[in-house]
């Protein structure tokens, strides 16, 4: 976790353990969920390893892939932690998940006396920020088979540690589609 936090800010000595010291690791079995739609959030992970993916779910059962989280990652509900609101995303492991847990509240009081760490969690909720953006347009401006590229481009080995049909509703698409782009290559 540190190597990532450094790339992103450097924290001194003082930051990093004021930091690091409210992560305890916790396992994510296959099919267990970080956040569930329905309850208020109060923790944000950082998956050391594994796959978890961010859906929603409609009123009549149907998902829709937001997202996916691999090894080196935060994780978190955002909106419900930071509004201190119920939850309306799903954070479901794919595969058995090493995850460092912290209270997000517990996170934010730092931000007064380790002006570092809330410089951090700036960066990080604009890069959030900035992703969420990017997705929105792809989904609208690219083609099937294009957003299928960029999927492959930014989850390199993805393909193959998940069903495929996880892949059909992040790309916005059919599983039967998805086959198709797929022979096509």
């Amino acid at each position: 976790m540190q190597k990532y936090v450094d790339q992103i800010v450097k924290l001194d000595a003082t930051d990093w353990i004021a930091f690091s010291q409210l992560f305890t690791e916790s396992i994510l079995k296959r099919g267990e969920y970080f956040a569930e739609a329905g309850r208020q959030e109060y923790q944000i992970g950082f998956l050391t390893k594994g796959v978890v993916r961010a859906f929603y779910r409609n009123t009549e059962g149907q998902e829709y892939n937001k997202t996916f989280f691999t090894d080196n990652e935060f994780i978190g509900a955002y909106a419900s932690l930071v509004m201190q609101v119920s939850n309306q995303i799903n954070l479901q492991a794919l595969t058995d998940c090493s995850i460092l847990v912290a209270n997000y509240n517990e996170v934010t009081t730092l931000f007064e006396h380790h002006r570092t760490i809330e410089t951090f969690a700036r960066k990080m909720a604009e890069y959030f920020y900035v992703y969420k953006e990017k997705r929105e347009i792809d989904l609208v401006l690219l083609q099937a088979d294009e957003r299928y590229k960029r999927f492959q481009q930014e989850y390199p080995d993805l393909e193959n540690q998940i069903p495929q049909y996880h892949i059909a509703s992040y790309l916005g698409i059919t599983p039967t589609q998805l086959s198709r782009i797929r022979a096509k290559k």
